[in-house]
């Protein structure tokens, strides 16, 4: 037996080797040696010649072989059966049947071609883990996704994923994640973020219709997610826009009532050497009425008085207000050379407000931060084609990613006597001027705001 596995072997390399043509090759002493074992002992042991030839090939070469391998075995078995059968005409129904098979195959070849290309161009990663756990299909995108070649992924496991040295280590510590979650508690759905906040959705399939195959699918969906933060957050300002509506108007009345009042009482805490409680009481209200100055403000920039203005003025303007501010904190404010033509149409009064919002935040990340680098907040803007791009730069403590993220929901504050609510107007002023703000910065390296506005 052993002798005749070598013949087939040989026979079978050879077809390898010369493609179609080698079924020329079928020599009549293996043929004869068949005639001794069953069609299922053939079958078996073509099994053990291609599981010997591809062992040492890499998997592409490997599936090559396999699809050869099926004409090879169904002209053998064609061979075997017609060497048992007196049929007229052997060597011409050997041809046709030849012919035939090389037709399936080549459109059998044509119609994996066409699924694995939609497979490479799908908007997705895709990765396809067989019954043993071994990876055996990789597309490109999912190769681009983890940056490493989708080559040198074909053929590992869970673990050699894990240990895979071209894989970083986030990356890493994700499919062991993923690893325990999908595989093991078999569920279906994950949102992973990587080290970049970039939103991903990995999908796992199972089933008989795989053949217990594990069919895992990466897709993109930071684009979305912004779409949807951006929904919430639009949602959010609604909510305290009624909010504002609903109980500004109740407080303000009596703290008017109260504060006037209080004037009226000061001459005699005066008498009673009392002043400074006069004084407390009014700083208070005062403090009351702009928290809640601040809450109508939220809700109330709707409808923009816009008309076109000169950048450079607005932006000297905003910079002086806060000049003396800034010497006191020991910081500088610059501001670039702006083109004196360069003009925007917006509503001056809340656009002022909005940079001043930004600036004064700037200025309270730089009181904050203990670094012998003087404070410095620039300021800049450019045209670029039909927008205007403001710039407001610091080289303050800076934010991490989740500060980043929940910067405009209204709110959120990460000062001590803050409200939360100076860059929640800002988002709303400069979305219903149809333009974006952004914001990019790192722990330690300061913070840029961009904002973005149409020329008209």
């Amino acid at each position: 037996m052993s002798e005749l596995r070598k013949q087939y072997l040989r026979a079978l390399t050879q077809y390898f080797e010369y493609g179609s043509s080698g079924s020329h090759h079928l020599g009549t002493s293996l043929l004869e040696a068949l005639q001794t074992i069953e069609p299922e002992e053939i079958i078996l042991l073509h099994e053990q010649s291609i599981h010997t030839i591809t062992a040492s090939v890499d998997p592409e070469e490997a599936l090559r072989c396999y699809r050869l391998s099926f004409v090879f075995l169904m002209e053998l078995l064609a061979h075997y059966r017609f060497k048992a059968q007196h049929i007229p005409n052997k060597e011409r129904v050997l041809e046709e049947l030849r012919s035939t098979l090389a037709k399936t195959h080549s459109s059998f070849q044509a119609v994996a071609s066409k699924y694995e290309n939609v497979l490479q161009h799908m908007d997705c990663g895709i990765v396809l883990f067989n019954s043993e756990g071994f990876v055996s299909f990789v597309n490109v995108l999912m190769g681009r996704f983890l940056g490493v070649p989708r080559k040198s992924l074909v053929g590992l496991d869970v673990p050699g994923l894990a240990s895979y040295t071209g894989l970083s280590r986030p990356f890493r510590k994700l499919v062991i994640k993923l690893h325990r979650e999908m595989f093991l508690y078999r569920l279906r759905f994950q949102e992973v973020i990587d080290e970049n906040g970039r939103h991903y959705l990995v999908t796992a399939t199972y089933g008989e219709e795989l053949d217990g195959d594990i069919l895992i699918s990466v897709k993109d969906v930071t684009e979305f997610k912004k779409i949807e933060q951006s929904a919430y957050q639009n949602d959010k300002l609604a909510m305290l826009g009624k909010i504002a509506a609903a109980i500004a108007h109740e407080i303000r009345n009596p703290l008017t009532s109260i504060r006037g009042f209080i004037q009226l009482l000061r001459p005699h805490l005066v008498q009673l050497g009392k002043e400074e409680y006069a004084k407390i009481v009014i700083d208070e209200i005062d403090r009351a009425n702009e928290i809640i100055y601040e809450f109508l403000n939220s809700s109330k920039p709707s409808t923009p008085d816009k008309q076109d203005i000169h950048v450079a003025p607005l932006l000297k303007e905003v910079k002086l207000l806060f000049e003396s501010e800034a010497i006191l904190k020991g910081c500088d404010i610059e501001l670039a050379e702006i083109d004196p033509a360069l003009t925007v149409c917006v509503d001056t009064k809340q656009m002022k407000q909005a940079l001043l919002n930004i600036i004064q935040n700037a200025l309270d990340a730089i009181g904050g931060t203990v670094c012998q680098e003087r404070g410095m907040i620039r300021i800049s803007a450019t045209g670029q084609a039909s927008q205007v791009i403001i710039s407001v730069q610091d080289n303050g403590s800076g934010m991490d990613f989740h500060t980043q993220s929940k910067l405009f929901d209204p709110f959120f504050t990460t000062k001590l006597d803050g409200t939360g609510l100076g860059l929640a107007v800002c988002y709303r002023i400069i979305k219903n001027h149809g333009g974006h703000i952004q914001v990019d910065s790192d722990i330690g390296l300061g913070t840029r705001f961009k904002i973005t506005l149409p020329l008209c």
